[in-house]
């Protein structure tokens, strides 16, 4: 365990001290602070070089090499599943909410009108806004992917291609996605604490967020666990995670007016709108509690 030790000690260290920096420095509304957390998604994979120097590991501890032969099928699973999930919680949100959805998209697109007229640009009109919207939500399956590809891999590198690896040679497949998953989460906590996926404006800041984050992370984190154990590759999870990512915000498109309460929806880190991710990842963890250490099913 000396390596995982190493290895979250220096991933954690090197990201909250730039959290916590930022943080000093008006946090959020410091004008660097999206490049600043972009940056914070490359620590974990810092974390594995530094670690495999100190340890004099080898490349080979890292499970990144794609392993595309005969894992294709995993691989669309780690493309549209995210995708499909993120769908669902978003409906049973507006169906549970009817009162928020707004078809007319109205909210984001006088938002949208807003920052062009400050940009000096030219409006277009409402329904040339909405096309536009919808456009984006339709080819982000295939440019989320790719836009998100590389600052997903500085994470997933550190988290399924390195750490969860490490605990498999103590733990079980389970207990090994559970434990990566609840660290995946701590991790975020100085970006939370800022006020990131929840705001600043509940009764319960910061501590209600972080909790509620992790949790997200416990069953998202299974999902991407699955491809990775599936394959012996990160590469999936880092799709998986750039889906995430790129489709986590689509629920506010349709929102009428401001998000009333992140811990609820319409994005997937509230408890309806990530209905899909935990249902999805109880399945993933029903199906890892029955594999053994080398990502196949135990034979009863």
């Amino acid at each position: 365990m000396k390596k995982v030790k190493t290895f979250l000690a220096i991933t954690f260290i090197l990201t909250w001290v730039i959290s916590f920096g930022l943080m000093i420095q008006d946090g959020y509304k410091n004008p660097y602070a999206i490049v600043i957390i972009m940056g914070c998604m490359f620590m974990p994979a810092i974390g594995v070089i530094l670690t495999t120097i100190i340890t004099k590991g080898s490349i080979k501890d890292v499970w990144i090499k794609p392993n595309l032969k005969g894992n294709i099928k995993y691989y669309l699973i780690a493309w549209l599943l995210p995708f499909l999930l993120i769908i669902l919680g978003i409906v049973v949100y507006y169906l549970v909410f009817p009162g928020n959805f707004d078809g007319s998209m109205s909210t984001m697109i006088n938002a949208t009108k807003e920052q062009l007229s400050s940009a000096g640009q030219s409006i277009p009109s409402d329904n040339q806004l909405k096309a536009m919207l919808l456009t984006q939500i339709a080819t982000s399956i295939f440019v989320a992917p790719v836009i998100n590809f590389i600052p997903c891999l500085g994470e997933e590198l550190g988290w399924r291609g390195y750490l969860l690896p490490n605990l498999l040679e103590k733990f079980t497949p389970l207990k090994a996605t559970i434990i990566s998953g609840v660290i995946w989460g701590i991790w975020h906590t100085p970006m939370i604490a800022m006020g990131h996926n929840y705001g600043l404006g509940y009764p319960t800041a910061p501590w209600g967020g972080i909790f509620a984050m992790t949790i997200f992370c416990i069953f998202a984190g299974s999902i991407l666990s699955y491809v990775t154990l599936k394959t012996k590759s990160c590469i999936p999870a880092v799709i998986s995670h750039a889906m995430i990512n790129g489709f986590a915000g689509t629920g506010v498109l349709f929102m009428k007016g401001n998000i009333s309460n992140p811990f609820i929806g319409p994005m997937p880190m509230g408890i309806l709108g990530g209905i899909g991710i935990i249902l999805g990842g109880l399945v993933c963890y029903k199906i890892i509690s029955k594999m053994n250490a080398k990502g196949k099913l135990y034979n009863y």
